[in-house]
């Protein structure tokens, strides 16, 4: 069963953008799925909460820290929203329950320098070589310097750079009811789709 967390110490990079339209992904895969949200913020359960009836069915999965696995309960198919400021006794405890760690990441040089010391942190804690571990680029025009400079420092780390995903105010709208962009009708979020394609299959891999 594929457990995957988002992670990043720095606040606001979309940390809960991309944990809700993981859920929405893996739910319009057929998976049954379960979101999870240990940011006191609580973005990711209130988006559950906001998430039409007859969308895709997404459950609320009631982390417990100290038995993070039982409170899992029966599903194939699992997200972590962690908060900014994870401590790194929380992190230890979450993966050994994750397969799989995604930090985003937005081009500006303070979302790299807080990045660059997260992965110095998970690269002293990985203790199973089975966890993968990539990089998602967040809000990334790629016209842009500032996108070359996240390009040039991601060739220096010793993780997968899975894909950029544009900034678009989709994931904004959406969010405020509780959708994704698998909730959408697929011609109108075509260039976003495509990104995600990359995306899906480094998580299903």
């Amino acid at each position: 069963m594929p457990i995957c967390m988002v992670a990043n110490p720095k606040g606001g990079v979309g940390k809960s953008t991309l944990s809700t339209n993981i859920a929405g992904y893996f739910a319009w895969s057929g998976k049954k799925v379960a979101l999870g949200d240990i940011d006191p913020q609580q973005s990711s359960k209130l988006w559950l909460s906001l998430r039409p009836p007859a969308a895709a069915a997404i459950t609320s999965w009631e982390y417990d820290d100290d038995n993070p696995k039982e409170s899992l309960g029966k599903f194939n198919h699992a997200v972590l929203d962690t908060p900014a400021g994870l401590d790194e006794k929380s992190l230890k405890k979450a993966l050994k329950v994750v397969d799989k760690v995604i930090i985003p990441i937005q081009p500006s040089v303070f979302d790299i320098f807080a990045t660059q010391h997260f992965i110095n942190t998970l690269l002293e804690m990985k203790q199973s070589k089975s966890l993968d571990i990539g990089i998602v680029g967040m809000r990334v025009d790629e016209r842009t310097i500032s996108a070359a400079k996240l390009a040039e420092f991601l060739q220096t780390l010793p993780f997968e750079h899975i894909v950029n995903l544009r900034n678009t105010q989709y994931y904004v709208h959406l969010a405020a009811h509780g959708m994704s962009l698998f909730d959408m009708t697929p011609s109108k979020v075509a260039k976003d789709l495509e990104q995600w394609e990359v995306l899906g299959e480094w998580l299903k891999k």
